[in-house]
């Protein structure tokens, strides 16, 4: 390639046999994760697609102060082509193929079991258990009860750092009556279209969570857009994973099916500052996929996270006691809208903050509160994961029911 242009990943320092090493993540899914020294990484980070490899080798030198050999750089190269990180004819080819098989395939198989949790059931088992006894857990779910649980917020936070409150959400749901069906609705990370779901089963180490595929083509027909366009967003999505991951650890042999719907972004109306209700391809999904529910006894689950601060995310101040309390305090403002059971309320708050702590679920919380039919919120548990190695971050979640 005369000027490589690298593909959008996500990085992360790891510690690879006491070597620090810089993690590299698709979201996207086309390529398998990937370490590399923290150099090859700053040299990836300058290949735009406006640098030939001699130019690169100029640029690490003045930009880092590095001298890498041009048969290096090359190497380099070549190596990212191969692991398909970089915008080449290799990549378009690949991406074809792979987004025709995810297609034509009626599972959609676990996308990070083994990475981000076990794949052994048994040891996901015991793994999930020691979130309920943890002791920031709520202990393990104790017999079911009358009220059914119309939706809840959960987490999608990765599971070591958010188990505890994953489990203060189920443990509700646990201990309230069976839906006849799940609505998940997922925070999607790469989704391209404010709505993507998928007729695909999915697979997890407790067994398959089937869809609703009755429901799923009642909306699809009613649906101002194509609802199946981007379903190749859902491969390697996690919000919605993690879902139905703690669904089969609590009903193992319960075949509930479940409506997997991906939400996308709704910043362009944060900073218009105008209702997602006046967007057509909003109200009108929405008008469908109550439709496609009536008769039907619905859990909605919303796989959120809330705030995302710190350096890592283009903050410049400190992640000071004073002002994680004050993310915290925007966070409790927007949950307590939530519990109101008022949209818009919700909504409005988040374009009174500007959506300034990036919180990551507006749009799934959003449509839950517009389909749902509840009487009350109760918020469960908050929590934040803080990071104050260099760039600073730090992630806010929590877990509410809706009856």
């Amino acid at each position: 390639m005369d000027k490589p242009r690298a593909r959008y990943v996500e990085a992360f320092p790891v510690d690879v046999e006491g070597r620090q090493m810089i993690y590299l993540r698709d979201p996207e899914g086309f390529a398998p994760g990937l370490a590399v020294p923290q150099p090859a990484y700053g040299l990836m980070t300058l290949m735009d697609g406006t640098r030939s490899v001699k130019a690169l080798q100029e640029a690490v030198v003045e930009q880092f102060g590095l001298r890498v050999a041009n048969g290096d750089v090359a190497m380099l190269v070549q190596q990212l082509d191969e692991s398909f990180l970089l915008l080449s004819d290799r990549f378009c080819a690949h991406r074809i193929q792979v987004e025709k098989d995810f297609r034509q395939a009626t599972i959609r198989p676990s996308a990070h079991a083994g990475l981000s949790y076990p794949d052994d059931s048994e040891e996901l088992r015991r793994l999930i258990d020691s979130f309920f006894d943890s002791t920031d857990g709520p202990g393990r779910p104790n017999g079911t009860g009358e009220t059914s649980m119309k939706a809840l917020i959960a987490p999608h936070i990765d599971f070591n750092r958010g188990g505890p409150c994953f489990a203060w959400a189920y443990k509700a749901l646990a201990e309230s009556p069976p839906p006849d069906v799940f609505v998940v609705l997922g925070t999607g990370h790469s989704a391209r279209q404010s709505f993507v779901m998928s007729r695909k089963d999915f697979n997890t180490p407790f067994g398959t969570l089937k869809a609703d595929r009755e429901v799923i083509d009642q909306v699809a027909a009613a649906a101002p857009l194509d609802v199946f366009a981007d379903e190749y967003a859902h491969k390697a999505e996690h919000s919605l994973e993690f879902q139905v991951v703690f669904l089969k650890y609590l009903f193992p042999d319960c075949d509930i099916p479940f409506v997997p719907i991906l939400c996308g972004s709704f910043h362009e109306m944060v900073e218009e500052k105008h209702s997602p209700m006046s967007a057509p391809v909003v109200s009108q999904f929405i008008d469908a996929l109550k439709t496609a529910l009536i008769g039907k006894r619905v859990c909605f689950i919303a796989g959120v996270d809330l705030s995302h601060v710190g350096q890592r995310f283009g903050d410049v101040e400190d992640l000071s006691k004073t002002f994680l309390e004050g993310v915290e305090k925007t966070d409790r403002e927007l949950l307590s809208a939530a519990a109101g059971l008022d949209a818009e309320a919700y909504f409005d708050a988040v374009i009174r903050e500007g959506d300034r702590t990036r919180v990551c679920g507006t749009s799934s919380i959003y449509t839950m509160l517009q389909v749902m039919d509840a009487e009350h919120g109760e918020l469960l548990r908050y929590d934040q994961t803080i990071d104050h190695n260099e760039p600073q971050q730090m992630v806010s979640f929590a877990g509410m029911a809706f009856y």
